[in-house]
């Protein structure tokens, strides 16, 4: 059986993939929203992993071609895509196109999967670093590769540029990719209300990029690592019946699983520093089906609140079912009505200085907590099948950069559900061997080689 470690990702191509239209030079800047200019400049990874379908007419060479030119169709559709970034403040320049390569992977997809115990393997098929600070303004918007296995199996990576990209954005713009592949319509239905986001949040002229975003979400300067376990149909039950309280009647899954990562990564947290501080969630809230009217999932840009928690155990056992309400009370509490969220930015700002500082003087943990359970997921076929897989890469140990993780998305498994929990190596040490947290997880284990 080939080993990850000697697994070679081998580049054979490189181009820039340009819009289908030749006319988008003639339209305005894109202005970013007061809600992007606030966003941290970094790429967010996905991979989506395909087998090679039994009964396919189509060959390796013939699909990269299809993926190309209707790649150029969905930049056409989402041309800030194909842009750069000015002053933080719009977008111009379609026509730059987006980076696209082509690399080859010794061995078989299966095998890829099932030796990547350190889930960090998988940043070697991204086509750049993630989870990273980015200086350079002229960073293209989206950057994609594309990993042909020795078995016909493909990894397609990407990277989104968080100024426009946030997940719902993410997942429309491969909806209208994998749309134009397949040779159906990928066309957006109403194209005016792709910039709803700066009208409905107008961006400030002249601002910069929040430093106290930045030192939140990033520059934590600890080593991390990333693990993967699976929470079955039973496990979850258990976890929603004992998130339940007066207060909160009916957790849903993912109020209870979020609660129960969280809750045990204060203890982690609590084991590895030998100090009791108060911990910190934050978890983005797609705002776009609050609006009234709702914005379609098509509308670019980071549509999103911050829900911000706060638990201080000091001197008391943790509840699980107090995470869970503090968690409700916060996604219930982030607004949607755009002059709000307007007249409180001051005191957005300042709370977030003032979160940040605890954070960087060590008085806090913070924890950065993303769901799809509650999202549309990402089944995009392209021609090629579904995805046997839809992951993200574990942090590379190379970064320093990246606060703590906890990552929920749906499992392959029946009603299951797949969690990525990205913490120091000394706290991951404590978690996995959390004699209350593995009652409830399994390892995971993507998918057997009978599905490759």
């Amino acid at each position: 059986m080939a080993i990850v470690a000697e697994m070679e990702v081998q580049i054979t191509s490189k181009k820039m993939i340009k819009p289908s239209s030749s006319e988008l030079h003639l339209l305005k800047p894109f202005k970013l929203s007061l809600l992007d200019q606030l966003c941290t400049s970094k790429y967010n990874p996905a991979i989506l992993f395909y087998a090679k379908p039994s009964d396919s007419n189509i060959d390796g060479s013939q699909f990269l071609d299809q993926l190309k030119q209707s790649l150029s169709k969905a930049l056409t559709q989402f041309y800030p895509a194909a842009g750069r970034l000015k002053n933080n403040l719009f977008i111009t320049d379609f026509n730059e196109g987006v980076p696209y390569v082509e690399a080859r992977v010794a061995g078989r997809l299966s095998d890829f999967i099932e030796q990547t115990e350190k889930l960090e393997a998988m940043n070697r098929l991204l086509p750049c670093p993630p989870y990273r600070y980015i200086q350079d303004p002229t960073t293209p918007q989206l950057a994609v590769q594309v990993n042909i296995f020795d078995c016909g199996g493909i990894a397609l990576a990407l990277c989104f540029f968080h100024k426009i990209f946030d997940g719902t954005t993410v997942y429309a713009f491969l909806n209208s990719w994998a749309a134009f592949s397949r040779g159906s319509n990928g066309e957006i239905p109403n194209p005016g209300l792709l910039g709803a986001s700066s009208r409905l949040f107008p961006p400030i002229e002249s601002m910069p990029e929040s430093a106290a975003l930045k030192s939140l979400f990033l520059n934590d300067g600890r080593r991390k690592m990333t693990r993967s376990f699976v929470f079955d149909a039973n496990a979850i039950t258990t976890l929603v019946l004992k998130a339940k309280s007066k207060s909160l009647e009916h957790p849903s899954r993912a109020l209870a699983l979020s609660a129960f990562l969280w809750k045990h990564a204060i203890q982690a947290s609590r084991s590895a520093s030998g100090t009791l501080k108060p911990s910190i969630l934050g978890q983005a809230v797609n705002i776009r089906p609050r609006m009234k009217p709702q914005l379609p999932s098509y509308s670019i840009g980071n549509m999103f609140g911050m829900a911000i928690s706060m638990y201080n155990p000091v001197g008391k056992d943790i509840d699980l079912s107090e995470l869970a309400y503090l968690l409700r009370e916060a996604t219930e509490g982030v607004p949607n009505d755009p002059q709000v969220v307007l007249q409180g930015f001051k005191t957005l700002t300042e709370q977030l200085s003032h979160l940040e500082e605890m954070v960087s003087k060590g008085d806090a943990e913070f924890y950065i907590l993303s769901s799809l359970l509650n999202t549309v997921e990402a089944n995009e076929d392209f021609g090629w099948g579904k995805p046997s897989l839809i992951s993200i890469p574990g942090i590379d140990s190379q970064n320093r950069e990246i606060r703590n993780l906890l990552y929920l998305k749906n499992a392959r498994q029946h009603n299951a559900v797949e969690a990525w929990v990205t913490l120091t190596e000394e706290e991951m040490g404590f978690l996995e061997r959390d004699a209350h947290f593995l009652a409830c997880v399994s390892p995971n284990s993507h998918f057997g080689k009978s599905k490759i």
